[in-house]
Order: C-alpha cells, then structure tokens, then sequence
C-alpha cells in the first residue's frame, strides 16, 4: 500500500505551519535543491509530486538514477513561500532517504560485479513501514533488484516453515505442488540443505547466514546437480563483505541497503523573494 501525498503532508503540517503564518505574506519565490554529497539521486519524481500538489513549478535538473557531485541543483521550485516551505521537509525526506538506498546499492553493486559481471543485487522486505514502495524503488535506481515486495509475491520457504514442515524435502514437494505459474525458493543454512533442496528440485535456494566457505561449497554443489538453479546469499550481509560472496552466487540480497543505509544530505534554500 502507498500513502496518499496529501496524507503524508498532513502528517507534517499537523493544523498549519504557524511560523511561516506569523512571518511570511503572501510574498513569492524561487528555491532550489543541492546535493550536499555525491550520490545517485532519486526521490525526484515524489518531490515532484509533491510540489505540483502544492499549485508550485517544480522542475527537475537531473534524471533520476544518475550519479552526481556535490553541489548539484537537483530541482527548482518557483511560486507562493509558504508553499514551498510547507513542503519543503517532507520533498527533502524523500530525496535523502532514497538517495541513499540508491547509492549504497549502486557502490555495492560496482564493488560485486568486479568479481562476477552477472550478479545481481536485491532487497528484502526488510523496510520501513508505509514506505516500501519508495525504498524498493529506490533500490532498482541504484541498479539492484526489489526481490519481493508482499508474502503473496512468491514462494520462499524458510527457517519457521521448516521446522514446522519437517523437512526440506518435504516443503519443496507441498510447495511445488500449489502452482506451475510459481517459482519455489527456500532457505538453507548449511550445505547439505542445499544439496538436499536441489535434489527436491527448488528454482531459488537461498544460502542464508553461511560462511563465504560454506556458500562456496553448496553453489557448486547446487550447479553440479542443476546449473539452471537461481543461487542466492543472504544473511549478515553488508558492503563490507558482500564482495566475498560475489563468485559464489547469482544473487546477493540485503537488509542493509534498505534498514541501514545513511540518508544522503540534500537542502533546500530560498534564493529569491518576490513581495508584492
């Protein structure tokens, strides 16, 4: 589910923005957006969206998705001050936060493809209440892949599901069994599982909280049996360490990019009045 813009500011502006009432006419203005830090920018299009809601000119100055430096003007805003210092806030959460999934995806992505030039790497649903959708977008700006983004998406069988289950062998059957239309993924944690979870004839088998050892071990194992099966690592993986997994696997997925990645430092600042 996404949040409705006018719900978002509303959450911001409460009963009004008493300060701008007490200070400010109805006097008009430019202002801008600069990128405090090189980034990939994204965020653009609900800044956009926002603004445009306001009755405001709002343009983008840079294509979202595209690495930029310091001091870049991202967008200009033209119009009533108060308006743009309504949503001036809520346009800056939007383009910090996701600016700096996009980033954090597209370094880590760089670093991994220096080792395997077909790896791919993904998000998990680990993310903030109410604004997947921005982070998953944010994540596929920054050249990676959202995975799934609700239970009802696909079928990936783990660790809970197992031990109520009772197997690995057992779960790939009953699940295999629910849909042709659907793919079948599930979770190991050591190498034998994996041997096992090809065998059962699993699509996906994700390698969860293995050693770079260990997820070395199965990936060839699992190729061995079938290449044709999707390999992907997850599990205490950062930008430190994803690099090590990148031979072994044809995806690597992350919380981190979306639970822990450091919002990029935009602003926003007036450069014009207008007072009539």
């Amino acid at each position: 589910m996404v949040m409705r813009m006018e719900d978002l500011l509303a959450e911001d502006e409460g009963y009004g923005d008493i300060t701008s009432d007490l200070l400010i006419g109805n006097e008009g203005g430019e202002a801008e957006i600069v990128s405090n830090e090189d980034c990939v920018v994204a965020g653009l299009a609900e800044a956009l969206e926002l603004f445009h809601g306001l009755s405001l000119d709002a343009r983008a100055q840079v294509e979202e998705g595209c690495q930029i430096k310091k001091g870049t003007i991202v967008m200009t805003i033209k119009g009533p001050l108060k308006a743009i210092l309504l949503g001036e806030r809520l346009a800056l959460n939007f383009i910090m936060r996701m600016s700096g999934i996009a980033t954090v995806t597209s370094n880590i992505l760089w670093e991994c493809r220096r080792m395997n030039k077909n790896i791919r790497i993904a998000a998990t649903r680990k993310t903030t209440p109410g604004f997947r959708s921005y982070e998953k977008k944010a994540v596929t700006l920054g050249g990676g892949d959202p995975h799934r983004n609700r239970l009802d998406d696909m079928i990936l069988i783990k660790d809970n599901h197992l031990v109520i289950v009772g197997s690995v062998t057992e779960a790939v059957k009953k699940a295999k069994a629910y849909s042709f239309t659907k793919k079948v993924e599930i979770e190991v944690v050591v190498p034998d599982q994996a041997k096992e979870a090809a065998k059962a004839g699993a699509d996906i088998i994700m390698l969860d909280n293995m050693s770079p050892k260990d997820a070395e071990e199965s990936y060839k194992a699992i190729k061995e049996i079938d290449p044709r099966i999707v390999v992907e690592v997850s599990g205490g993986i950062t930008p430190h360490n994803a690099a090590e997994y990148a031979k072994n696997a044809d995806v690597i997925s992350l919380g981190w990019i979306t639970h822990s990645a450091k919002a990029i430092q935009f602003s926003l600042s007036v450069t014009k009045v207008y007072r009539y």
